[in-house]
């Protein structure tokens, strides 16, 4: 059987990322100002992020049917079976409109709802592609990922509270009253939510809570089996690279080891800019 590997560019990577990895990936469709885009077609991270800071209005969409059928079709033209690891079904309803559609298809679409986004998203989809090039099937990768949906998680430090505000996560007078008391906080995404995690009063606390998170997640979640540590970020590449120096020294692990990606437009687009992400996730036995 030949599987393919199939994603969304909610996972973080760039088309030339994922051919080199092997795999094949949807560009995310958003509406600006009514207007249709897709990321990385004709929407780059720059072009984002300019629209954002100027107040554009910006509504993240799941992918369209039409979108990903006829990848799908496509995909069944050189392979057997196909495996789609779409974003988390806690953070979009991709992978159940996807589960309905997949069901015309007499087994050869299976979906995937491992629950994942960003970094932690792009390494269930390169597991996905090891196991299928040691010769599992679509149904027994889609067992697996699904089985260890829950050994990752995402802490992230937000550098503003306004983005969280106007998607009605917060209040306006808690944004105001936040901003004034210049709060940083930290989130966490494990399976379906963004949950909020901690408050911080400044990066440097946010930053110490995030290792602190991590350091206990490997000492006690996953009882120091080997873990995968990643970063992601919202427009602040240099600040990535200061933190990801920070990590390498706190934890001990080597700077090749740990990949970083800006994080998923459709995750910026409610945090904003600034934002630093810290993950861990739990090591599979491929």
């Amino acid at each position: 059987m030949k599987t393919a590997i199939l994603t969304d560019s909610s996972c973080g990577m760039t088309q030339k990322e994922a051919k080199e990895l092997g795999v094949y990936m949807l560009p995310m469709p958003f509406y600006i100002n009514d207007e249709l885009y897709y990321e990385e077609v004709d929407l780059s991270q720059d072009e984002f992020y300019e629209k954002l800071l100027n107040d554009v209005n910006i509504k993240t969409s799941q992918p369209l049917p039409g979108d990903v059928m006829d990848m799908w079709e496509s995909l069944l033209k050189e392979y057997d079976e196909i495996v789609y690891i779409p974003l988390s079904s806690g953070l979009s309803g991709s992978a159940e409109a996807a589960k309905l559609w997949a069901s015309e298809y007499d087994g050869k679409i299976v979906v995937v709802d491992n629950q994942r986004v960003s970094v932690t998203l792009r390494s269930s989809v390169r597991d996905a592609k090891i196991m299928a090039d040691k010769g599992k099937s679509a149904k027994e990768i889609c067992k697996i990922l699904e089985k260890t949906k829950l050994e990752s998680s995402i802490y992230i430090m937000v550098d503003t509270l306004s983005y969280l505000s106007k998607g009605g996560r917060l209040t306006p007078a808690a944004a105001a009253i936040g901003t004034l008391l210049k709060i940083k906080p930290v989130l966490q995404i494990h399976g379906e939510k963004l949950d909020a995690f901690a408050k911080a009063r400044s990066v440097k606390h946010a930053k110490a809570t995030m290792l602190e998170a991590v350091e206990k997640d490997m000492k006690k979640r996953f009882k120091n089996d080997e873990c995968e540590i990643a970063m992601a970020y919202t427009h602040n590449p240099e600040d990535a690279e200061i933190f990801k120096a920070e990590v390498v020294e706190k934890l001990g692990i080597s700077p090749e080891d740990i990949v970083m990606n800006p994080l998923a437009l459709n995750i910026a687009c409610h945090i904003g800019p600034g934002a630093l992400a810290l993950t861990v996730s739990k090591k599979l036995n491929l």
